[in-house]
């Protein structure tokens, strides 16, 4: 099962990726923050990934 984390120190906090997938990121304190780490199908962590602008989410 993929891990899904942010580099708080990449972050811009411009909330593309919760606007990409809010089941898996939210906005906390102009950072973006992971709501649930493991998830069974990455396509929308991979999609917000691709979209973040600082390459701060990171899928292992």
């Amino acid at each position: 099962m993929p891990k899904v984390t942010i580099d708080k120190d990449k972050c811009i906090g411009c909330g593309a990726c919760e606007a990409i997938c809010s089941d898996i990121f939210k906005m906390e304190d102009d950072k973006a923050v992971v709501t649930k780490e493991e998830v069974d199908d990455p396509k929308c962590a991979k999609e917000a990934a691709d979209l973040c602008p600082v390459d701060a989410i990171i899928i292992e």
